[in-house]
């Protein structure tokens, strides 16, 4: 009897084992699939096999090999080519990607704009394939011609110019797309504006520059930048920023032109910029309320404001004579005076406020005043995803007492070392080797590029790892304008490149870059792969990011150690840099930390025919 109970069980057990083991393998199914989102490609390595492709998600397998550690060289397969994604994400900004903010359902506070703020993919969701032009894309007109013009075809998109039709930002002229200098508040022009605004300051001959004092501006709320357009005239550098939102294409078309500007949103986070960088700061409508969470946004300002600087603010705030309008007005000025702001000049629809030049004012304050000065552990210099504060920075007690920032009038300032170099411990002879190296390797770069670089080849340029800003101080009798770049590591270094006149941001380059694809002529990264790699992040998503935000035609100069210069020279085909490239054993000077390569490659203009 035993044995048979025994053999009538055994069925139960083996449909129990069954079971349990279905079910162990759809949890597993579960698990893995859950980070696939559907239809993105699978981020695993970017490099393609040709027959190796995954055609569901667009996206192929990389095999890596052993690290052999005698040659140094990158542990790479050389691949035949990268995938290329599907044409709909010809404008993807990775970190700007509101469809991914759906698909991680994150709970995002949109009164407060944290929706227009970056939030990164994580590994397993990173589109790691070329990112194609649109159909039609044609190589950008050339600066200075590109300022009014740009070809249709590379930003498809003209719902700004019919929604501003009435404010003369852009209109449509056949294959191209125009911009007649017009603004929300300057619709006649932003060069009669501008003049305007330095009438009501009193500068020299209506110069806004008044003698060179004037050189950084942030314009907040841009749109298509027509006002750091017309600034380059007066030898004023705009910081121009604007978010990704319904306006979406403001910076597309404000990097096509030529116009210095990035991505941005006053949110919850600091812009990435240090304390006391700009002279002046520009809203023209810019549509932002400046009197939410305890005027925590013109506090921002106010530590991105040098001593004395201005606020030029043209908005119906400052005019119109309705109850609503009236009430902001009246609040704004109240919270303004608190902050020891004074109006200094106001006419028709501007307002003009300025900012102390000392701490006399704040400590002259009733105690309990509001906003409240910040303590004195806090950072004014740390800018990357630091949130907001809602306090005054006080000046050091050297900027208190000098009553202003000690700097030389601009161009002066490029080459004169800026007091605050004491700050972050760096020599004046230091300084002086930074810009004399650096002057001689730009020569030796245009050399390298003689043969394939013209007039205008380069208007759009980015150095990925700026130090004292020696490279874009080089280029300074250049047609052109350069973003530099720091680590968060040397965030403090940032406010140097400032000072010297320069505009740049901080920026981590294991994330994605707040720009759109196609916005850079140039690039020039100096020992950054090989940082990049010292830290765990990978170099394959760095190519793939940099060549996201490359033009076609654009160059690629990068100054590293020979194993990560060789494993790049290797890949040049698969990345479509193979129209043209150069290396060379530069000859080693002040700055050389090691042994170092220098490989420049051109990126060729390819056209996707078909999709993924």
């Amino acid at each position: 009897m035993k044995q048979k109970k025994e053999l009538l069980h055994r069925p139960k057990l083996l449909k129990y084992a069954i079971f349990g083991m279905i079910v162990f393998l759809g949890l597993i199914c579960l698990y893995n699939c859950s980070f696939i989102a559907p239809g993105l490609p699978r981020a695993r390595d970017p490099f393609a096999f040709e027959d190796g492709s995954d055609r569901v998600t667009g996206m192929s397998h990389y095999r890596r090999v052993d690290m052999d550690f005698d040659d140094q060289e990158l542990s790479l397969e050389v691949p035949k080519s990268i995938p290329v994604c599907d044409t709909r994400y010809s404008e993807l900004i990775p970190c700007l990607d509101r469809n991914l903010i759906y698909q991680l359902r994150l709970r995002l506070n949109l009164t407060v704009m944290e929706h227009y703020e970056r939030h990164c993919p994580p590994p397993q969701r990173r589109y790691n394939c070329l990112i194609p032009p649109p159909a039609g894309y044609k190589i950008p007109i050339r600066w200075p011609a590109s300022r009014d013009q740009v070809w249709k075809a590379n930003i498809p998109h003209t719902h700004l110019a019919q929604e501003k039709s009435d404010q003369n930002w852009m209109v449509v002229d056949g294959d191209k797309i125009k911009f007649p200098g017009g603004g929300t508040h300057f619709h006649y022009g932003a060069d009669k504006y501008i003049a305007a605004i330095a009438g009501m300051l009193k500068f020299p001959g209506e110069k806004l520059s008044n003698g060179g004092n004037i050189r950084n501006v942030l314009d907040v709320g841009c749109g298509v930048a027509s006002f750091g357009a017309y600034l380059l005239s007066h030898d004023i550098i705009a910081m121009s920023l604007a978010p990704n939102d319904v306006h979406e294409n403001q910076i597309q078309f404000a990097l096509e032109r030529g116009i210095p500007s990035a991505l941005g949103v006053l949110g919850t986070k600091r812009l990435p910029y240090p304390s006391r960088s700009f002279e002046l700061a520009h809203c023209s409508r810019c549509r932002i309320d400046w009197l939410q969470r305890d005027g925590i946004l013109l506090l921002e300002l106010d530590r991105l404001l040098r001593p004395g600087g201005y606020f030029v603010y043209s908005s119906p705030e400052a005019y119109a004579h309705d109850a609503e309008n009236r009430r902001i007005w009246n609040a704004m000025y109240d919270l303004l005076r608190r902050m020891c702001w004074r109006v200094v000049s106001r006419r028709d629809q501007t307002v003009i406020w300025a900012k102390p030049l000392s701490n006399s004012c704040y400590m002259k304050r009733t105690p309990g005043t509001q906003p409240p000065l910040c303590m004195s552990g806090d950072e004014p210099d740390e800018a990357w995803n630091v949130p907001m504060k809602a306090c005054i920075t006080l000046y050091s007690p050297k900027v208190h007492k000098e009553k202003g920032t000690g700097l030389l009038p601009w161009p002066k300032r490029l080459t004169a070392p800026p007091p605050r170099l004491e700050e972050i411990g760096v020599t004046l002879e230091e300084f002086h080797k930074d810009t004399s190296v650096w002057h001689d390797r730009v020569i030796d770069y245009w050399k390298q590029m003689k043969s394939v670089s013209q007039k205008n080849s380069f208007r759009n340029v980015m150095d990925m790892n700026s130090n004292l800003g020696g490279f874009a101080a080089a280029l300074k009798d250049k047609d052109i304008w350069v973003m530099n770049v720091a680590p968060p590591n040397l965030s403090s270094r940032m406010k140097i490149i400032y000072d010297r006149g320069l505009i740049g941001t901080v920026h981590d380059w294991c994330e994605s870059f707040s720009t759109y694809p196609r916005t850079y002529d140039l690039l020039h990264a100096w020992m950054i792969l090989s940082e990049t790699e010292e830290r765990g992040c990978s170099i394959e998503d760095l190519l793939i990011e940099m060549d996201r935000m490359l033009r076609p035609e654009g160059v690629v100069i990068i100054r590293d150690n020979p194993h990560i210069i060789n494993s790049v020279r290797k890949l040049l085909t698969a990345l479509k840099w193979d129209g043209w490239s150069s290396e060379v054993e530069p000859r080693t000077d002040a700055l050389s930390l090691s042994e170092e390569k220098v490989l420049i490659a051109r990126k060729k203009l390819w056209q996707e025919k078909f999709t993924i």
